[in-house]
């Protein structure tokens, strides 16, 4: 009797690793920043960045860079649904062009990412990235937007 082995679809978990990745460093940013810098502190490693970036933890009810505050519900149904969605389409997703697949995985890692914080954090996500000059924002806030400005070269 013949054995068929199947090969792995390197395509898919590609797509599924660009997610986990973003997921991975997001919370394990977070986690950092949670253990060694109190609420509404300021640390920067580098003194000479001072002026233009520097890390600030906060704690953010709204969606990416504070964006409508107080509607941490509605963000985490929206991470919800993305997360779903993702799982539903896993497979038309994993079949199509790496732009794609780069572009939807950094959103659902973002997306999830957040989601995590949301769950776990009673609606709040830790945010820490601040240039002063914008609203602080974390891994996750900037994947979103990574992924969506993929999504748009790939359209």
């Amino acid at each position: 009797m013949r054995r068929f082995v199947r090969k792995p679809d390197w395509r898919g978990l590609s797509l599924l690793g660009v997610g986990i990745l973003v997921i991975a460093l997001d919370q394990y940013t977070k986690f950092l920043v949670r253990k060694h810098l109190a609420l509404n502190v300021s640390w920067n490693p580098i003194p000479w960045l001072d002026p233009i970036v520097t890390f600030t933890r906060t704690e953010n009810s709204g969606a990416a860079f504070g964006i409508l505050p107080g509607l941490s519900v509605i963000f985490a149904i929206v991470a919800i649904v993305v997360v779903i969605g993702f799982a539903l389409f896993y497979r038309k997703l994993a079949s199509s062009s790496w732009l794609l697949r780069l572009a939807v995985g950094v959103q659902w890692g973002g997306a999830a990412g957040n989601l995590v914080d949301r769950l776990r954090f009673g609606g709040l996500v830790t945010d820490f990235i601040d240039f002063r000059w914008f609203p602080v924002f974390n891994v996750a806030d900037s994947s979103i937007v990574v992924g969506t400005i993929l999504l748009a070269v790939y359209i």
